[in-house]
C-alpha cells in the first residue's frame, strides 16, 4: 500500500468509530426520550427539564396538563419539556449532621474555656 492509501483507510476508521462512539449513541437516547414523551398518559407523575414536578390531567397531541399542587394549580407544557416520568431525586446521599451539643463535646477542654 502507498502513503495515500493508508491515510485513506486511516480517515474512514477515524469516521467509523466516531459513528459507533458518539453519534450513534446519541440518536438512542433521542429516540429513546421521544417514546418516552409519546407514551406520556393521563395519571403519571412527571418532572419538567426546569424541575416542576406534577401529575399529568390532560394530554393533547404536543401538549400536556399538569397539575402541581393540592391547590390545583395547572400549568400547560410542551411534551418536549418533559424530562423524565417520576419525580427526579438528587443522585447525591445526604450528609448526616450531628447535633451542636455532639460537636461541642467533641473539642477539647482548654478550647471552650477562652
Amino acid at each position: 500500500m502507498d502513503q495515500g492509501t493508508y491515510t485513506i483507510i486511516m480517515i474512514v476508521v477515524l469516521f467509523a468509530m466516531m459513528y459507533f462512539m458518539m453519534i450513534r449513541p446519541e440518536n438512542k437516547r433521542k429516540k429513546k426520550a421521544q417514546e418516552m414523551r409519546d407514551s406520556l398518559k393521563k395519571g403519571d407523575i412527571i418532572t419538567s427539564i426546569g424541575g416542576i414536578v406534577g401529575k399529568i390531567v390532560a394530554v393533547q397531541k404536543d401538549t400536556i396538563v399538569v397539575e402541581t399542587s393540592d391547590d390545583r394549580v395547572r400549568m400547560e407544557l410542551t411534551k418536549w419539556a418533559v424530562s423524565s416520568v417520576g419525580v427526579q431525586s438528587n443522585e447525591q446521599p445526604e450528609e448526616k449532621k450531628e447535633p451542636k451539643e455532639a460537636k461541642k463535646e467533641a473539642l477539647p477542654e482548654d478550647t471552650e474555656k477562652k
